[in-house]
């Protein structure tokens, strides 16, 4: 449990889990949403997808990625509140 919530505890990871967490979406979708380069969002997937918070599903030549279950939506977001209530967090979660 302490390593899911690890994963979740980096700022970008947490952006990009409230992002997949509105509707599935591509790296290339991330990026645009983001402004991260191709290589910075994958890595930051890549323990979203050890930890199994998110999966993926080929679709032509990219991958959809997408929640693990919908029941995990309601603490993402919780979680983004919780970071947009301290200061620096604040940024991220807009």
């Amino acid at each position: 449990m302490t390593t899911k919530l690890r994963a979740l505890g980096d700022e970008t990871r947490l952006t990009l889990m409230l992002l997949i967490a509105e509707r599935p979406r591509t790296v290339k979708e991330l990026q645009e949403a983001t402004g991260l380069s191709q290589t910075l969002v994958s890595h930051h997937l890549a323990p979203l997808r050890e930890q199994e918070l998110i999966s993926s599903k080929p679709r032509g030549r990219s991958n959809v990625y997408s929640l693990c279950c919908a029941e995990l939506g309601g603490p993402v977001q919780l979680l983004a509140s919780l970071a947009a209530q301290a200061p620096e967090g604040a940024a991220s979660c807009q």
